[in-house]
């Protein structure tokens, strides 16, 4: 699925690389041969997979903000990608509640910023052929229904998290309507899309206010785990399906021009939306050593309690498909965390970790 050939020497811009998600994409990225730079703010927490990865030897780094135009458009000027994916977000739900400003300025006019950036690069005649903003499942309308949401579904969102992820994809919507028209594309040359996924495990997320983050500091610590919402359902995956999904778009694009330029989701398969306490029983079960969890009695901000996504027209027209069910999922992701445990090469466990994902057939494990 993912050409090693397409990637050698590519030329790739970040936003957000110093994240989760952002520095498990660079490390692949790297293992490819692309020729990789970031623009995030400094790593969001201590300790962080970015550091931890050394990711700084793999990839150019730009320390900036997404909300300081200048700045983002000089370093996107100065990197002359190929290939531009936007993952810079304020990414958590409880802490949209707590700042809504800084949530919707980092979110909606991040991303107005980034593709005000890509234009001016195209009336520079740089090379910029291919743009992704990646989003959230959270985008949509949640009408709490059993059925997976489509790229058609309206959008929405009830917290202001989620409400920024639908902005940022409406400004997409505008953007690609106004700017970057996949009906002229010869015109200008690039293909806009954006990337809808959901709830995404593995080795090296130590953000707050996250389940498997807050399950694996109590087991490090040897502390019960807290559990906010045991019956909310979330459509779980392995970082390394959607960030699969992520790259064979940004090739779909890259060669295909303005055909594949519109929304995308990449979500687990229907068997792997599972709820919260289900996920934390099946942690305690694997990591042993008298690991148990309780159930909060608080009544917390309002989140979705069920959400998937219909990527049927992922696998259909991409022929993108989830690799690693939940079950494996969560080996991946406590095996990462024994090793950081041991002190190993975390950088080495990563690149593991990826080369095994990339020869696994579709549907295993």
């Amino acid at each position: 699925m993912i050409e090693r050939d397409f990637w050698k020497g590519r030329k790739v811009f970040i936003t957000g690389h110093t994240g989760f998600k952002g520095s498990w994409l660079c490390m692949w990225l790297h293992s490819l041969g692309a020729d990789v730079t970031g623009f995030s703010l400094a790593p969001p927490t201590n300790p962080n997979l970015f550091d931890l990865c050394n990711i700084q030897e793999c990839t150019k780094t730009v320390f900036g903000d997404v909300r300081n135009h200048d700045a983002l458009i000089s370093a996107l000027l100065d990197a002359d990608p190929e290939i531009v994916i936007h993952m810079a977000a304020q990414p958590i739900v409880r802490a949209s509640y707590q700042n809504p400003v800084e949530t919707y300025e980092t979110n909606v006019m991040g991303t107005v910023y980034l593709l005000e950036a890509v234009k001016k690069a195209v009336e520079r005649k740089k090379n910029i052929k291919a743009v992704i903003n990646v989003t959230s499942d959270k985008c949509y309308e949640n009408m709490e229904w059993i059925w997976g949401y489509r790229e058609t579904d309206p959008m929405g969102g009830y917290d202001p998290y989620s409400n920024s992820k639908a902005c940022s994809e409406l400004v997409t919507s505008s953007y690609r309507s106004s700017f970057f028209d996949p009906g002229s594309y010869k015109a200008h040359g690039v293909a806009l899309a954006s990337a809808r996924a959901g709830n995404v495990i593995g080795g090296g997320d130590f953000s707050a206010d996250r389940l498997i983050p807050d399950c694996i500091k109590a087991l490090l610590t040897n502390e019960e785990i807290n559990i906010r919402n045991p019956h909310a359902i979330r459509p779980w995956q392995h970082v390394l399906d959607p960030l699969s999904g992520y790259l064979l778009l940004a090739q779909k694009l890259f060669q295909n021009g303005g055909a594949y330029a519109e929304g995308w989701n990449f979500g687990p398969v229907d068997e792997d939306a599972r709820r919260v306490e289900w996920i934390v029983e099946k942690i305690c079960e694997k990591w042993g050593s008298n690991a148990s969890y309780k159930i909060e009695n608080r009544h917390p901000e309002h989140e979705a309690s069920f959400l998937k996504l219909d990527c049927s027209k992922s696998k259909q027209e991409l022929g993108w498909s989830p690799r690693w069910n939940l079950d494996h999922a969560i080996d991946k992701t406590l095996e990462w965390t024994k090793a950081y445990m041991n002190q190993q090469d975390l950088k080495d466990i990563c690149l593991q970790q990826i080369e095994e994902y990339s020869n696994t057939k579709e549907g295993c494990n």
